[in-house]
């Protein structure tokens, strides 16, 4: 096997390994895909300061994100069928992220359940929660969080209606795969797949299959599912959430200032500037081009973290050097977990830690809470 080098090694071999319809539901966006490559490019056209003959001995990027040590200031972030990447891929990731002292978040629409996440590992994790129209799913689902000891919530705010991702319509997803001539043909491509997934129960939702009254097959839960999303979702909806959460809250999917203002007054203990990873609306501004002005209007009142667009250690550094507390990371682990397992995840972990540390060093910088704007060459330039 070629050596991997970095997270775009990991996606190659992602690619080869996971099934079509599962590959393309973690790489891809909405419409025309414009805000999910803009998300890349904005960290490339920013620019990083060089600095020389400075001691860069005993570098620590070790922090805190929401009070809690992380050895990086990099979450997983929720990424719906992780299980369908990788049998049990959810148990798995979020293993690979205890070990390595980082935080997974686990998202409602997971195919391994909150319960089996806890069972399977030793630390809270988080868990991401979407406000359905049946509130009392919601406010179960928070129990359930709450009694496997997860740490914080992470309420995801931009999922009000679904943004139509083609190639999710073009390849029929489900879970599990609608065995067609052509899914049967790209499976019996990807035979390590299908051997891993053999081996395990978990092929649908686990956070709702058993949990729900009257779904009791793949047709109704899809149904149900479908007819879920709350576009009635508004503030006061977060007001609810907080009066049946006592642990720490973070809102996710704030890509305006404005919102990010409310959300500081509101009482949430962090924000997570995101357009959802360019898969809901088509044409956002990229997290990166908008996450300075944010830092700068409410920075100081509410802990900001970005997500969109990360893929490598370098996009880390430029984040935090903006503001940003920590980051979360979807697809790099997600390419991971799909190209080998929990070894994956570990090694896109691995890989994003050293590109870090080596930028931090190369910036002149040993310490991540030192890392700022001075670290950046001003847009124009």
């Amino acid at each position: 096997m070629t050596p991997i080098t970095c997270i775009a090694d990991l996606q190659a071999l992602a690619k080869r390994r996971v099934p079509k319809m599962f590959y393309d539901y973690a790489d891809t966006g909405s419409w025309t895909q414009s805000t999910y490559h803009d998300n890349e490019a904005a960290f490339q056209r920013q620019k990083l300061r060089q600095r020389v003959a400075v001691n860069i001995d005993n570098r620590s990027i070790k922090t805190k994100m929401i009070g809690e040590d992380v050895t990086m200031p990099v979450a997983l972030a929720p990424v719906g069928l992780t299980g369908m990447q990788h049998a049990d891929g959810e148990i798995l990731a979020a293993q690979a992220a205890e070990k390595f002292g980082v935080p997974f978040t686990l998202t409602t629409m997971s195919v391994c359940s909150i319960e089996d996440v806890a069972e399977y590992t030793s630390k809270p994790f988080w868990f991401q929660l979407y406000v359905m129209r049946d509130r009392g799913f919601s406010e179960s689902l928070m129990q359930r969080a709450h009694a496997a000891n997860c740490s914080a919530l992470c309420l995801t705010l931009d999922l009000q209606v679904l943004g139509q991702r083609h190639r999710d319509i073009k390849n029929g997803l489900s879970t599990p795969p609608n065995p067609t001539p052509r899914v049967l043909l790209d499976l019996a491509l990807k035979p390590r797949w299908c051997w891993n997934m053999l081996q395990t129960k978990r092929r649908q939702f686990g956070n709702i299959h058993g949990h729900v009254s009257g779904v009791d097959d793949m047709t109704s839960l899809a149904e149900w599912t479908n007819s879920q999303f709350d576009p009635t979702l508004d503030w006061s909806s977060v007001e609810w959430v907080k009066k049946h959460w006592d642990r720490k809250l973070i809102l996710k999917g704030i890509n305006d200032v404005e919102d990010a203002k409310i959300a500081a007054d509101i009482g949430a203990d962090a924000i997570v500037v995101s357009n959802h990873g360019g898969r809901q609306l088509d044409g956002a501004l990229a997290s990166y081009d908008v996450l300075r002005e944010i830092v700068d209007a409410v920075g100081d009142k509410i802990e900001v973290h970005m997500d969109g667009g990360i893929r490598s250690g370098q996009d880390v550094f430029k984040a935090i050097a903006m503001g940003a507390k920590g980051t979360f990371i979807g697809r790099p682990y997600i390419y991971g977990l799909g190209a080998m397992g929990r070894p994956g995840v570990t090694k896109a972990l691995e890989i994003i830690h050293k590109e870090l540390d080596v930028t931090m060093g190369l910036c002149g910088e040993t310490d991540i809470h030192n890392v700022g704007r001075h670290n950046l060459v001003p847009t124009g330039k």
